[in-house]
């Protein structure tokens, strides 16, 4: 029965992070302590941070970070084409791409880690609005599912369309926060901020098209596991997003035009 967490790891090289499913137990245990009590409690008698300027900084870190990745991803897939699109496996250790493989998928492993500031500076400004349910679910989801995915799969392999999806919805979201941030708050009229919601639905879409498409292909080695996996998270994430969509932007038209007339 528990011979599934003595199995050897699915890659020999084991990198920070990845070896235990202790340091990502604790970091995101300490992360929802922090964002739902202890951050709070010391916020309590103060007033809220100025992060205007650390904020700025990590947005830009964020869109180069991202959009680093997200062009070696490309280069590998199109210019390198390691991988059969019909069937995404992980690399055999002997392909000349099996480096730049580990460090992409590692990398944005890692990044699932910074991504988890994005809380913290919320409790710091005291935005506990901010703080949806589906806001702490999905950066709890990533880190825990990236030790797992790393862990008994490898680096790479089906996810990679994933990960390379989620990482241009990325330098777009961080795009947006950037650009408003240099903007005061009464005159941000961005239009296209709901788009930004509309476009991480879209992933979610093609993550599921994809899957199903792996799943059709004959003598296809993808983990079936893991293709289950993921178009429950596609699903579930696709619901989740598209539920605050509509009442963060069609409900609130609605509302919106009923009280102009």
């Amino acid at each position: 029965m528990f011979e599934i967490f003595t199995r050897p790891p699915a890659d020999p090289v084991q990198l920070p992070l990845t070896f235990s499913p202790w340091p990502v137990t604790l970091i995101v245990a300490g992360y929802l302590l922090f964002v739902l009590k202890l951050g709070r409690l010391f916020m309590a008698n103060r007033a809220p941070y100025d992060l205007r300027t650390v904020l700025r900084v990590y947005n830009l870190f964020q869109i180069v970070y991202n959009g680093t990745l997200f062009m070696l991803a490309i280069y590998v897939i199109f210019v390198g084409r390691p991988y059969n699109l019909n069937c995404i496996t992980v690399l055999p250790q002997d392909s000349p791409f099996k480096t730049l493989e580990r460090v992409l998928s590692y990398a944005y492993y890692i990044n699932k880690y910074f991504d988890l500031l994005d809380t913290i500076f919320i409790v710091l400004r005291k935005s506990y609005k901010q703080i949806s349910g589906l806001h702490l679910l999905h950066h709890l989801y990533m880190p825990i599912t990236g030790y797992y995915v790393i862990r008994f799969n490898g680096y790479g392999g089906h996810l990679i369309v994933a990960g390379v999806l989620n990482l241009f919805v990325h330098v777009v979201m961080y795009s947006y926060y950037y650009i408003s941030s240099q903007i005061p708050p009464a005159n941000r009229r961005f239009w296209w901020k709901e788009y930004i919601t509309l476009l991480q639905m879209l992933q979610f879409v093609i993550v599921f098209a994809h899957t199903i498409w792996t799943q059709m292909q004959p003598n296809c080695e993808v983990p079936r596991a893991l293709t289950y996996m993921s178009l429950f998270a596609a699903t579930a994430l696709f619901l989740m997003f598209a539920n605050f969509y509509t009442h963060a932007y069609i409900l609130a038209k609605t509302k919106k035009k009923h009280f102009n007339d």
